[in-house]
């Protein structure tokens, strides 16, 4: 794709916009930043803007604040963490548009910093008005995007904005995303396998129908493991089951088929009589699951086999839990997972929330080749859908 760098752009002494994604979770009472991932990917392309000195204007979202000024949702714990990871003075004003910030803008130094407020307070942004995006055009001559979790959105902020700057481009967090997911998708060293867990069929059958095409070995665990199994006329007992997406289960094992993809699902079942602290478990074999049980994680002889193809593979992509990873003892799946992942060797890309949480509660996140921080982005690219975000900077 013909998209400029920030380093191939000139931005000395210039006002830009980078869009960040600064979506990160709060304490309740505190309010303060819980995980500070997402500000720390950014930091590059932030540094390396007022190394140039440029005038650099952050924007970004928080939450779900549906078009309304709602403090919960304000961007103010975030400009403060900034502050602390930066040690230097971040400029926090009211609001993302008007006059007041306007001046705020024009009125900053080369080298200055300002974190506007949450772009969402207005619903113009999420309804990717043309007035909207033009107003936060009207701050700026360049225009960065750095915010791959926002991409496959078509928002003011992330599409509606590049129809009215000059120069724009990508920063490096979003350069390194497309590196790594592009080289997933068009180039592959394998063996390529890809390892899908979570709760529901439904988010994944875009991907597993793109991924079919693509890789070597497809292994499923999770939840949405059930599905598949009650579509091979399997007894799950009480566990997950998307009833709906029985019919499409089947249609995406022949599809695998068709490929002379094999797919792998769990061969033996953690199994409990509710997801709790402290149950009794059992340890089932595939098609033994009892009435009145549900599979919460995937059994012994499930973990040695994953271990033992992840051991074959040179590229793994990887998004959902093997299991309920959160309450052990059903974390054993999802643990074995990563490790094997961060010792194999291979070329690894994590995608999701709770497969970045698996690996961080590992300990190998270090090891990992590339976890990004955008996972529907990321689901949704490796479906091979065109990224809103993304072509909006193309040249």
């Amino acid at each position: 794709m013909a998209v400029k760098i920030i380093n191939e752009i000139p931005i000395a002494g210039k006002r830009v916009f980078i869009r960040v994604d600064f979506n990160v979770p709060l304490d309740k009472k505190t309010k303060k930043v819980t995980d500070d991932t997402r500000i720390r990917e950014a930091l590059p392309t932030i540094k390396y803007a007022l190394e140039q000195k440029a005038k650099v204007i952050l924007a970004s979202h928080l939450g779900r604040p549906k078009g309304k000024r709602d403090p919960q949702y304000s961007l103010l714990p975030v400009a403060e963490r900034l502050r602390d990871l930066l040690e230097r003075d971040v400029l926090f004003p009211e609001d993302c548009i008007g006059d007041g910030v306007r001046k705020n803008v024009m009125d900053l130094p080369e080298g200055g910093l300002i974190l506007l407020e949450n772009l969402r307070f207005h619903q113009e942004e999420e309804d990717n008005d043309p007035a909207f995006a033009e107003k936060l055009a009207a701050l700026c001559n360049v225009y960065i995007n750095d915010a791959f979790g926002t991409a496959h959105r078509a928002h003011a902020s992330t599409e509606g904005i590049t129809h009215h700057v000059p120069d724009k481009g990508a920063g490096f967090l979003m350069e390194k995303e497309l590196k790594f997911l592009g080289q997933l998708v068009a180039n592959p060293e394998r063996p390529f396998i890809a390892i899908l867990g979570g709760a529901k069929v439904s988010d994944k059958i875009a991907v597993i129908e793109n991924l079919a095409k693509k890789v070597d070995r497809l292994l499923i665990c999770g939840a949405m493991a059930y599905t598949f199994l009650r579509a091979l006329k399997m007894p799950t007992g009480k566990s997950l089951v998307e009833d709906d997406k029985i019919k499409t289960a089947e249609k995406l094992l022949d599809k695998a088929k068709t490929f002379n993809v094999p797919v792998e699902l769990p061969q033996d079942h953690v199994v409990a009589a509710e997801l709790a602290v402290g149950q009794a478990t059992t340890v089932v074999a595939q098609n033994k699951i009892p009435e009145l049980q549900m599979a919460l994680d995937i059994g012994p002889k499930t973990i040695e086999k994953f271990v033992e193809i992840i051991k074959t593979a040179k590229t793994i992509f990887w998004n959902g839990p093997a299991g309920a990873f959160e309450t052990p003892p059903f974390d054993l799946g999802t643990m074995a997972i990563a490790r094997a992942e961060a010792d194999s060797g291979a070329l690894t890309v994590i995608g999701g929330g709770d497969s970045v949480a698996a690996v961080n509660k590992a300990g190998v996140a270090a090891k990992i080749t590339h976890i990004s921080t955008g996972g529907g982005a990321s689901l949704e690219f490796m479906e091979g859908k065109v990224l809103p975000g993304v072509a909006a900077l193309e040249s």
